[in-house]
């Protein structure tokens, strides 16, 4: 799990990079060109390209398409114009996040100390948004959308029926947003590609599909209770790539409000596996 979070902060740094001299709508438009076919590939090895699903399963399918390409233009979009560990920071949120979609839309039960914890949590998300100070921006929001988004496509993806093939599904998602990048071209500007352009971009759509392939081998081979607060390392990986790419150093703010997040989040998983237990 950190080998694979390491993988998409990694890719994350590489297309901010692209951001410099690109638009978001290039820059995922050439990313799917280049990871789409990977995806074809591995599903036509695992006879999973051409399938049956079910009405109930299409819908789930496309409702949690519809908020993977929301996810990705809202997240890019902050990603181009704030640090990368304060993004990065934002995201921590996200399993208290989830937990609090499934036991509002899901009616899970969630006990007490969990819900203090999702509050809590979002007090640290607060502390490092800082709304109405110089601190703050548009951009944040922008991080917050893509935290709401990502936990629609979470609980969506949860309803699917376990006949629906991972690969098939990240597939169809790759292809939306490659769609959705090549539509919004005619709204930005055309850069010019080079060598170091197209070096960048092969060696990001390699970095996210092992952080896929990581993030899957993990949670098929370890207890998801355990592997789970490993996720949170993606944040040392953002403040070590972001010092050494953009010498983007997060301020002590940033800092506090990552620690109370991890916190919640890794007390949250805790009070899940005691639950289990019982």
């Amino acid at each position: 799990m950190s080998a694979s979070m390491l993988a998409f902060v990694f890719n994350d740094g590489l297309m901010k990079i692209l951001f410099e001299d690109w638009s978001i709508y290039q820059a995922i438009f050439l990313r799917g060109i280049l990871t789409i076919p990977i995806m074809l590939v591995l599903a036509w090895q695992r006879n999973e390209l051409f399938i049956k699903i079910s009405h109930l399963d299409w819908k789930l399918v496309w409702a949690r398409t519809g908020a993977e390409v929301g996810a990705a233009i809202f997240f890019l979009s902050a990603l181009a114009n704030m640090p990368l560990a304060n993004v990065t920071a934002i995201l921590q949120v996200l399993p208290l996040a989830v937990t609090m979609g499934a036991a509002i839309f899901l009616k899970e039960t969630v006990g007490w100390r969990r819900w203090l914890a999702i509050g809590i949590g979002f007090m640290g998300v607060l502390i490092i948004v800082r709304p109405g100070v110089d601190g703050f921006s548009m951009y944040s929001i922008y991080a917050l959308a893509a935290v709401v988004c990502v936990t629609l496509r979470d609980l969506t993806t949860s309803r699917l029926s376990s006949n629906v093939p991972s690969i098939t599904v990240a597939l169809i998602t790759g292809i939306a947003i490659t769609l959705f990048g090549a539509a919004m071209l005619p709204t930005a500007t055309w850069a010019a590609t080079d060598d170091s352009h197209w070096l960048i971009l092969v060696v990001a759509s390699i970095a996210i599909v092992f952080g896929y392939l990581f993030s899957v081998m993990a949670m098929r081979h370890g207890d998801a209770s355990f592997i789970a607060p490993f996720r949170y390392t993606s944040m040392l990986w953002a403040i070590i790539i972001g010092v050494l790419f953009f010498n983007d150093w997060p301020d002590q703010l940033t800092l506090l409000g990552t620690a109370i997040i991890m916190g919640t989040g890794i007390y949250s998983f805790h009070r899940e596996r005691v639950k289990r237990n019982f």
